[in-house]
Order: C-alpha cells, then structure tokens, then sequence
C-alpha cells in the first residue's frame, strides 16, 4: 500500500519528508507541496501517514481487506493513545473504522545513554551473541527465561 498525497491538503511543511526511512517523500520546488517520487519504493511503515499534521496523506489498501477504489486514512489520535484506520468505498460510505493502540514512546522520550556501556571485550566481539543482549532473551545460560523469571508482567493498555 504505497502513499500518495493530497495536493489540495498538503501544505509543504516537510514532516512527511523528514520521517521517511527510505527517503521517497519529496516537496515539489514549483508547487511547494510534498508527494511520492518513487511508490513501488515505499516500505509502507506509515511513518509519513501518521507524521503528516494536515492529514494529507493516504494509503492504498490491499484488496484482500479494502473494495476496488477506497480510500484508507490512517490517524494517530496522541490524546487517545489510538492509530485508527478509516476505509471509505467510492460511494463515500464508511466501511470499517479500526482502532490500534499506540505502542510507540513519544519522540526523545528513551534516548540510550550509550557512553555510560561498557565496551563490549574481545570474547563478546568474537560470539553469536548480540552486544548488551538483554538477560531475559539470552538462551545460553539454562534456557527459556519467561516475564516472572526476570521480575517482569504484562501490562494492558497503553503506557509510556
């Protein structure tokens, strides 16, 4: 489902251009407006989609949950802690409205304090291990370490 934009909507601030991993979302030098430079590139993560502040840009959904001509607009709701996905049909009625929880911390919340590691020695350069690699997932000291082993619980909701 590669994006495209809304010209009419779309006001070139930029925030879909600054987020895309993969570098496609472009604004136009003459129209000052951004689009898609190459949609067969797109990794379809969103990150324009839920970023753009005007709504301006949408998704073409799949055929295998969304009719021939919908359209797909997804929202990030912060105040309600959703990412709800709207799929309108060509006659302009709502087919489905779809609730996600958001499951991401705020930009600049969790910023590791890499300097603060240590370097990792020779021997854990030279394993199969990854480095820093959590306690809990490590399987090489006695097995499956599960959530009450490692003092942890799930958590319902969403929660930063």
């Amino acid at each position: 489902m590669p994006t495209f934009v809304y010209m009419t909507r779309c006001d070139g601030c930029g925030a879909c251009v600054d987020i895309c991993p993969s570098d496609i979302m472009h604004i136009d030098p003459t129209m000052r407006r951004a689009y898609n430079i190459e949609p067969n590139m797109c990794w379809e993560c969103y990150s324009c989609v839920k970023a753009c502040p005007h709504h301006a840009i949408d998704v073409r959904g799949y055929a295998d949950f969304a009719p021939l001509g919908h359209s797909v607009r997804v929202i990030r709701d912060e105040e309600k802690g959703v990412i709800a996905w709207r799929i309108k049909s060509r006659n302009g009625e709502t087919d489905l409205n779809l609730l996600a929880p958001i499951t991401t911390k705020p930009w600049g919340q969790e910023i590791p304090k890499l300097a603060d590691v240590p370097a990792p020695s020779k021997e854990m350069r030279d394993s199969q291990l990854l480095f820093n690699e959590p306690k809990y997932i490590r399987m090489d000291d006695g097995g499956i370490h599960t959530l009450e082993s490692n003092g942890l619980s799930m958590k319902a909701g969403v929660y930063y």
